[in-house]
């Protein structure tokens, strides 16, 4: 079985908006996964991210349905993942999702969250489902914002974040 054709994964809690259009523009993929159990099951949220997301196919699938038809993919198919946090990345792993890196690109800031970046802000949920990715899975991550942001040092917080019991 070959394996899909995944440029990127990214953690976004907003999924798809501008700064999802810049990746997919930046990365030239032809099809955008959103793997998001409330979105799969939404067409008005389909909508406006299509809306969004132009010169692209969009599909949106609960992260189960990501895991059964990622392989059915065709080899043409150049694949976008977008997850809404670090827990539905490690679904996706865990259920054979090929992932090798991931995007962190925006976690919200809610109460119990620790700050990172002005985009991150991650909990203990959070870090638990990262710490397990980075060491049990060996993927790596990036901080970038957009394609155009350098990785200033969002990525070192988020690693001795990591570090940390």
């Amino acid at each position: 079985m070959a394996q899909p054709n995944i440029k990127m994964t990214r953690i976004d809690e907003r999924l798809i908006h501008g700064q999802g259009q810049m990746w997919i523009k930046s990365l030239g993929v032809n099809l955008c996964i959103v793997a998001n159990d409330q979105a799969a099951n939404d067409p008005f949220q389909q909508q406006l991210m299509k809306a969004v997301a132009q010169n692209v196919s969009m599909r949106f699938f609960t992260i189960q349905q990501t895991c059964e038809i990622i392989y059915k993919a065709s080899p043409k198919q150049m694949i976008f993942i977008v997850v809404a946090n670090p827990q539905d990345a490690l679904v996706l792993v865990k259920g054979g999702v090929p992932i090798k890196q991931i995007n962190v690109g925006n976690i919200h800031n809610a109460v119990g969250k620790t700050k990172i970046s002005n985009y991150i802000f991650i909990g203990e949920e959070d870090k638990r489902a990262l710490k397990e990715l980075k060491n049990t899975f060996h993927i790596k991550f990036d901080t970038r914002t957009s394609p155009m942001a350098p990785d200033v040092d969002s990525l070192k917080q988020l690693m001795s974040h990591l570090e940390k019991e």
